[in-house]
Order: structure tokens, then C-alpha cells, then sequence
């Protein structure tokens, strides 16, 4: 018999922890090869983690509802046959497991430039703090120096700096209540202590109700779930990150309705799969990023980073109201039939809660049909660290101009609104209307006789 760890596999570029939602399995059961054992959560996606080996669980080491980092070992199987030798050529391991239950796995030291008078610390040493590279993340994108990282009480192992720990501290300092959060207790005169559990009241009050909200008459109050929260959190960031301008364009999409219309049946009778108008949008889309190269990038500080695959990410209404974005890989590889398939399934996974870690990850630009429940036009925010972002309102039909060898007439057209956020730290409205101009054209040009 031998003892091997479960890991946290990695799940997709920058996540670095995940939540724990749900143990299939408990202390004392078996578990079959690929057997699901725990439910997780990220910020992207919720998934599965099956067994890659058959044993009996023994030890867990996450609760539900706890934040484990990537690499960490989320619980221990007893293996039979199997020799403490062949452990790690069984799953792979993390670098540096974890001292304790909880406790994130990497860890930066970096000693103070300057003593910090501070409460008291159980780290077992007074000289060097240890910080995760998340905690680190956070410090660093909300302006944390490293003198006020130090002045945080740490409630994880150790004494260590939690996630928690720094985005509570954050929230005290943006609500003027970021003394209560560190002062020292332990030499306060009882005046003192009563003035700090009265500060400390006033910033849980404050935390909670941050824009002071007065409830009057009938009110519901409704918690945010999970993902909401996350949705939350990622559409401030982007606002706060990148200087978003919004451009309107319009196109006479009245060739793209009426193929659409004269081949859908004929297309899903032969392929199997519905011919909606996202792939086709899709399509013209990436004959423009073609064009325009920079609307297909992200910014690394003073670094543009041209990317040369065309991963479209479409923003998904999944069936409670929250938003989750799916990504169609080298979509300019895929031709209609492909990029139909892709699309469908993609969706249907995300409204049955089967999306993959992978199938939200590595994204280089996101489109969003807000006309799929009758807006004519929105303002979308940019999903970061992508540079632009598109939306596609309802196709409404319209009397417009249109020129014709005799002159100009009057005729019944289909029109459809177009906006395009970007990020203007490196696209100007020169090139970001440009682009929407062209992706327009490009919907203009449908060739209404081509095969589907």
C-alpha cells in the first residue's frame, strides 16, 4: 500500500486557485480510475476532478467553500501495489507541497526596508514575511505598497497573508477605516479597545454596505452568488485598467439574412447542427481583425503583444442571468461548418454547466450579440487583458437609401448597429473605427450566392 497526493491540476493561463464546491467522495470510500472525486470552482468555469488512479480515499484536506491554490494537495489515496517510489510518476506533484492544510504553496520572501510598528505576527520569524505570488497579484494591481503589506494581519498559516486578509484590508482602506483593520490591540487601554471594536464595527458596516445604501419600503435584499461576484469583480477591474472608447457603426446586412434564410434547413438537415448568425458575424469578424492586426492584442506594461491566433471569445447568457465567455480556438481555420459546430456546442456546454477549464481560457478577442434580447445597440466592457471588445445589436428592417444603377431608392432593408470598446492606451479612434467600418463591410459584402 502507498499513499499518493491528489493535486490541483492546473486549469488555464493566470488561474491560480480555485474553490472547492463539493466532495463526491469521503474518507473511507473507494475510488474507481477517473471517478470524479471533488467539484471546483474558478473564476471562469466550475469543473470536476476525477481520480487518475483506483485506491480508497483517506485524507481530505480542503472544505467546501475553501480556496485551495494550484499545486496544492487537495486530498490523499491509498493506493494498492503501488510503492512510495512510483508516487510521483503517478500524478504530478507541486514543487513545494504546502506545510499545513490551507496554505498556499509558492511563496516570495523579501525583508522590509523598514521596521513597521505592527501587532505582533505568529510567523515564528520577525525578520522575513512570506507572500503568495496571488497575494503579491493583489498588492500590486491595487497600489498595496510593500510597508502597508507588512502593517496587515495575516490569519493564515502561520500568520501568513490570505487573500481574504488583503482584499478586507483594501475595502477598509477605500472606506477611511483602515486603522481599525491594523492597529495594535494588545497594548490598548480599555478606552482604546472600545474605540477599536467600535471602528471595527463601523468598517464591517461599511464593507458590507460600501455605498451606504438607506432601505426604505418594501425591499428585498438578495446575496450575489458566486459568479456574480466574480463578474463583479473582473468588469470593475477592466473599467479601472483600461480608458474604454466606444465607436457606432450600422450595416445593410439584408444579403446575410436572406442566405441565411434560404440555407439554414437545407445546412442543419446535412450537417447536424443549427446555422445561426453568430458564425457568420464570426466570420467577417476575422477577415477584419486580419486587416487590423492591433484590434487582436493585449498590453504587457509598455509591451503590445500581437497575437496571431484568433481565439473568439462570445459572450454566453447562461439561464440564471449570469454571463460566462466560452472561446472558439483558431477560428480562422475553421470554415462555416466548422465554426457552427464549434460555436453550438460551446454554447450548449455553458447552459448545461459542461464547460471545460480550457474552453474559457486564451481568448484574444471577445464578440457579444446584446440583440439576441432586443437591444439595438450596448457599450460593452472589455474582457481583460484583451484590447477590444465587439457587440452586435438586433437586426431590424428599416427603410434606407440604397443606390442602384438608376439612382438612389427606397427600399426595405435589414440594418443592425454595431459598437466596438477598446482599450484607447493603444488603439485610437482612428484604427478602432476603421476596424468597425470594415467589419461592417465585410457584413455588407455577403455573397448572397455562395454554397453553404
Amino acid at each position: 500500500m502507498a499513499i499518493v497526493d491528489l493535486v490541483m491540476p492546473k486549469l488555464g493561463e493566470s488561474i491560480m486557485e480555485a474553490t472547492i464546491l463539493k466532495w463526491n467522495k469521503q474518507i473511507g470510500d473507494n475510488i474507481a480510475v477517473d471517478e470524479t472525486v471533488l467539484e471546483i470552482a474558478t473564476d471562469k468555469v466550475d469543473t470536476e476532478v476525477p481520480a487518475p488512479f483506483a485506491g480508497k480515499l483517506v485524507e481530505i484536506c480542503f472544505q467546501v467553500n475553501d480556496v485551495a491554490p494550484i499545486g496544492s494537495v487537495l486530498a490523499k489515496i491509498e493506493v494498492a501495489g503501488a510503492s512510495n517510489n512510483a508516487t510521483n510518476t503517478i500524478i504530478e506533484t507541486p514543487a513545494a507541497a504546502p506545510s499545513s492544510i490551507g496554505e498556499e504553496t509558492e511563496f516570495i520572501p523579501y525583508a522590509p526596508a523598514a521596521p513597521v510598528n505592527t501587532a505582533p505576527q505568529e510567523t515564528g520569524n520577525s525578520e522575513i514575511r512570506f507572500y503568495s505570488p496571488l497575494v503579491l497579484n493583489i498588492a500590486q494591481s491595487e497600489g498595496v505598497s510593500l510597508s502597508d503589506l507588512e502593517k496587515i494581519p495575516g490569519t493564515g498559516s502561520g500568520g501568513r497573508v490570505s487573500k481574504k486578509d488583503i482584499l478586507n484590508w483594501v475595502v477598509a482602506k477605500k472606506s477611511g477605516t483602515v486603522t481599525a483593520v491594523i492597529a495594535p490591540v494588545a497594548a490598548s487601554t480599555p478606552t482604546q479597545a472600545s474605540s477599536v471594536a467600535t471602528s471595527t464595527t463601523a468598517s464591517t458596516s461599511a464593507a458590507s454596505n460600501p455605498a451606504g445604501v438607506v432601505l426604505s419600503g418594501a425591499s428585498e435584499i438578495i446575496e450575489m452568488d458566486r459568479m456574480r461576484k466574480l463578474i463583479a469583480k473582473h468588469m470593475v477591474d477592466s473599467v479601472q485598467t483600461s480608458p474604454h472608447v466606444t465607436s457606432f457603426s450600422e450595416a445593410d446586412v439584408t444579403n446575410l439574412v436572406q442566405w441565411r434564410n434560404n440555407n439554414k434547413a437545407a445546412f442543419e438537415k446535412r450537417e447536424g447542427t443549427k446555422l445561426t448568425f453568430t458564425p457568420l458575424i464570426v466570420e467577417c469578424l476575422v477577415a477584419a481583425m486580419k486587416k487590423f492586426p492591433l484590434i487582436n492584442s493585449s498590453l504587457d506594461g509598455d509591451r503590445i503583444i500581437i497575437k496571431k491566433d484568433f481565439n473568439i471569445g462570445m459572450a454566453t447568457a447562461l439561464p440564471n442571468g449570469n454571463l460566462i465567455v466560452p472561446v472558439i480556438k483558431g477560428a480562422d481555420q475553421l470554415n462555416l461548418v466548422g465554426l457552427s459546430k464549434s460555436i453550438n456546442s460551446l454554447a450548449d456546454a455553458a447552459r448545461n454547466n459542461k464547460l471545460k477549464p480550457d474552453d474559457t481560457q486564451n481568448g484574444t478577442f471577445t464578440f457579444t450579440n446584446v440583440g439576441t434580447f432586443g437591444s439595438l445597440m450596448g457599450t460593452p466592457i472589455i474582457n481583460q487583458p484583451q484590447v477590444a471588445i465587439i457587440a452586435v445589436g438586433t437586426i431590424k428592417k428599416r427603410v434606407a437609401v440604397i443606390e442602384t444603377p438608376s439612382g438612389d431608392s427606397m427600399a426595405i432593408r435589414h440594418m443592425m448597429y454595431l459598437s466596438l470598446s477598446y482599450d484607447h492606451r493603444i488603439i485610437d479612434g482612428s484604427v478602432g473605427a476603421s476596424f468597425l467600418t470594415e467589419v461592417a463591410n465585410q457584413l455588407e459584402a455577403w455573397d448572397p450566392n455562395r454554397t453553404a
